[in-house]
């Protein structure tokens, strides 16, 4: 579907053209610049924008954008996405590491294990932290891969009570260790 109505005359630079020949030939980038680099190679052949967005699989929006990049930045703005601001960590790393390893001891006298909603609490009262949310603490807790609530993932070495493996199954009792008198 080539067409060139109502084309806005899009003129790639030489170098420019053999590094999107280049890119286009190698294939180890992701879709998005793939597909942007396509788009970019069909609007300078002088395809419409509508063209260019049926063909690459984009919305006609896209084809405007990545025109509009080349043009204002170059080859580099027009593949490339800038980088994202994000929110900020909620933790430092010294206050993750605490809230982690308070989770690995015993949970506070009264609660039988812990939860996201006690540790989230327990490490306000502790000082760990000044203030801290439940998704906070859940996503501490996924990217440590740790299930404190769940008894049979939490070794407890007690006298007489079974340890378990990493895999669930028994390991054996644990004793109380005798001293040769």
């Amino acid at each position: 579907m080539r067409t060139h109505a109502r084309n806005q005359g899009l003129k790639l630079k030489q170098a420019d053209k053999a590094a999107l020949e280049a890119l286009t030939r190698r294939g180890r980038e992701s879709v998005r610049v793939l597909r942007r680099a396509r788009v970019l190679q069909l609007v300078a052949e002088g395809w419409t924008v509508v063209g260019a967005a049926e063909a690459v699989g984009v919305t006609q929006t896209t084809v405007r954008t990545v025109r509009r990049r080349y043009l204002e930045g170059g080859l580099g703005a027009a593949l490339n996405e800038r980088p994202r601001p994000g929110a900020a960590r909620l933790l430092t790393e010294k206050q993750a590491s605490e809230v982690v390893a308070m989770v690995c001891a015993p949970p506070p006298e009264g609660h039988a294990r812990w939860t996201v909603r006690l540790i989230a609490q327990e490490a306000v009262r502790r000082g760990l932290v000044a203030k801290v949310g439940r998704e906070t603490v859940r996503e501490l807790l996924l990217r440590h891969d740790l299930k404190p609530w769940r008894e049979k993932n939490v070794v407890r070495a007690r006298t007489g009570r079974p340890v378990r493996r990493a895999h669930g199954g028994r390991a054996g009792v644990v004793r109380a260790a005798s001293v040769p008198g």
